[in-house]
């Protein structure tokens, strides 16, 4: 496990647009799957300890989103022959077993990590209703201990753009697994 932290992405980025496809075949195009506000993305997968680690916190961040008209969608990198957790077959099941009810996607040519820039697993872009970064860092303050939370900087960030407050622009990086390169 090589831990790496999210790279420096200037606020203010336009998404990259994306078409990508769930464990079951049902096509999600980037543009849209945004909510009136926004839209999260959370690049992410079924095996790494970060990501599992923060995935209840994901699932709860997403569905609060959706209240705040902000729509979700989780894409794994990781699809990977080394690392079969992370296959479509067990993302079918990991989406049952969470009951996740906003997309998680398959990026089996890691084709759109690479736009993204993504580095690890959790790394995790807020873009606002005109497609532009607002948020690129991390959930919170502690992705061990949930008890132990202080700040929820992804909530913070959240709530704030939901009332047309500023977001701090100093945000810390995301923190977790590389993402499983292939090799051409």
């Amino acid at each position: 496990m090589a831990l790496l932290e999210s790279i420096l992405i200037p606020l203010g980025t336009k998404m990259p647009e994306f078409n990508l496809k769930d464990p079951s075949g049902k096509e999600c195009k980037g543009s849209e799957a945004f909510g009136q506000r926004g839209l999260l993305v959370i690049f992410t997968c079924n095996h790494c300890p970060y990501a599992l680690a923060v995935w209840p916190r994901v699932i709860r961040l997403a569905n609060y989103a959706k209240e705040i008209k902000i729509n979700t969608v989780a894409i794994n990198p990781n699809i990977h022959p080394d690392y079969p957790k992370d296959s479509p077959v067990e993302m079918k099941k990991k989406i049952k077993e969470w009951g996740l009810n906003f997309p998680y996607l398959v990026d089996d040519t890691q084709a759109i990590a690479k736009t993204f820039k993504a580095q690890c697993t959790p790394d995790i872009y807020l873009f606002n209703e005109n497609k532009e970064l607002i948020y690129h860092g991390r959930i919170d303050d502690n992705w061990q201990e949930e008890k132990k939370v202080i700040r929820e900087e992804l909530k913070e960030a959240l709530t704030n753009h939901s009332k047309n407050l500023a977001i701090s622009p100093k945000q810390m990086p995301s923190m977790g697994c590389s993402i499983k390169w292939r090799t051409a």
